[in-house]
């Protein structure tokens, strides 16, 4: 079981036990874990729907590839906008941050649900993709700091679980309502009703009020405290390798149920049926790699399954069934191993005055790779055909596994305020 970081001050009273002040830390660990994993299910259910349905809205629009591509740069534009949002949950907390940014997200499906052009649906993706950045940075933020050093791994691994639910959801319901893609919208608006409990239910992180309460101050700046060493330096190795491995992966998850349906002819049956086993396979890979990370370390861990997942992605797209099964399910099994080891050392490496911002800088520069990544793919698809336009970002995000050996090793070192 999951248990929390001990509190600032004592909370319980005189009479109480210590078995007793145990067992409160952990109902608040988990009580936190479980609140920030209905945040990230709701950021994934939303993320997946523009995957699965692409085809879809790709016919209702009677939209191209390089249209497409262009649609999934702007949502880059999104993923800027969030940056001075996340900021503000390293001043004012990580639980009004969450609560804002999954009540907005929520509003912005429903407003995809009533689309009447390709140009309203990207413009509603935009505002989703910026508020959806906010909610995992912070999510994972308030994990980290919620739960003890040794549990950290396990712990991003829970909340990747439940984004993964998420996506699974979308998964599982698109088949039943294809192809009506804004029946899938309309129920990721439901979110609504999860920042309602997450305002009700929702605590404040203690490491992050510990932290306002040392300053003795307002809270500076959290981008003027990366620019100081060592976090400047580190905060720019994670910039770089974010925006060299979206340039190959950002484009390669979007496009991926487009490859299925316009090269191999797959139905949306099959397509969410490579999703489905993809996501039941990956679901143990989240907690061994959080678990594996916690006990060995997360450089080197992250580092070799860095690489061996680019492989997988260039196989989905090497142009046979075949490739396509067997990459997908790679590709999902290295990278959800990947997530939680990745996510519990970037929470480690930064201090807690801006560690959510840190994350949405992360976020930021993947964007950016992945908007450069759609114009590539846009570029080379009429020579190269989709596939192998794909396969041209993969000398990036290579280069982009190997950057974090640059960053020292945490291993669930103390978080520094």
């Amino acid at each position: 079981m999951l248990a929390a970081a001990p509190p600032a001050r004592p909370v319980v009273g005189k009479g109480a036990s210590l078995r007793d002040v145990a067992a409160l830390l952990r109902v608040r660990g988990l009580r936190s874990l479980a609140l920030a994993g209905l945040a990230v299910f709701f950021v994934s259910f939303d993320s997946a729907v523009l995957v699965l349905a692409l085809p879809a809205i790709s016919a209702d629009f009677r939209t191209s590839v390089p249209d497409i591509s262009r649609v999934g740069s702007t949502l880059a534009l999104g993923t800027l906008a969030g940056l001075p949002i996340a900021m503000q949950a390293d001043r004012v907390g990580r639980r009004k941050l969450l609560v804002l940014s999954v009540a907005s997200f929520s509003l912005a499906n429903l407003a995809s649900a009533w689309s009447p052009s390709l140009g309203w649906l990207a413009a509603s993706r935009v505002v989703a993709a910026s508020f959806e950045t906010v909610a995992a940075g912070t999510a994972t933020a308030l994990v980290i700091e919620e739960v003890t050093p040794g549990q950290r791994g396990l712990a991003v691994a829970a909340i990747t679980v439940a984004a993964g639910a998420g996506t699974g959801a979308t998964t599982l319901l698109y088949p039943l309502v294809a192809p009506d893609w804004r029946a899938l919208y309309l129920l990721g608006g439901t979110g609504v009703l999860a920042a309602v409990v997450l305002a009700r239910l929702l605590p404040e992180s203690r490491a992050w009020l510990t932290s306002v309460a040392a300053a003795g101050r307002a809270p500076r700046l959290p981008l003027r405290v990366l620019l100081e060493p060592p976090w400047r330096a580190r905060v720019a190795v994670v910039a770089a390798s974010a925006a060299l491995g979206l340039l190959l992966y950002e484009p390669a998850g979007l496009l991926s149920a487009l490859f299925g349906s316009r090269q191999l002819g797959l139905t949306p049956a099959l397509i969410s049926a490579v999703t489905a086993v993809s996501g039941l396979a990956s679901v143990p890979a989240f907690f061994v790699g959080g678990r594996l990370s916690d006990r060995i370390g997360r450089r080197w861990l992250a580092v070799g399954l860095g690489v061996v997942t680019v492989a997988a992605a260039v196989l989905t797209f090497s142009g046979g069934i075949v490739g396509y099964w067997v990459g997908n399910v790679a590709w999902s099994v290295l990278a959800s191993a990947n997530a939680p080891v990745v996510g519990a050392w970037y929470g480690e490496l930064f201090p807690t005055r801006a560690r959510a911002t840190s994350e949405a800088v992360g976020s930021v520069a993947g964007a950016v790779g992945g908007a450069a990544g759609f114009q590539l793919v846009a570029a080379l698809q009429p020579s190269l055909g989709l596939g192998g336009s794909l396969a041209v970002p993969a000398a990036a995000a290579l280069v982009a596994a190997g950057l974090l050996l640059l960053l020292p090793e945490t291993g669930g070192a103390p978080l520094q305020a």
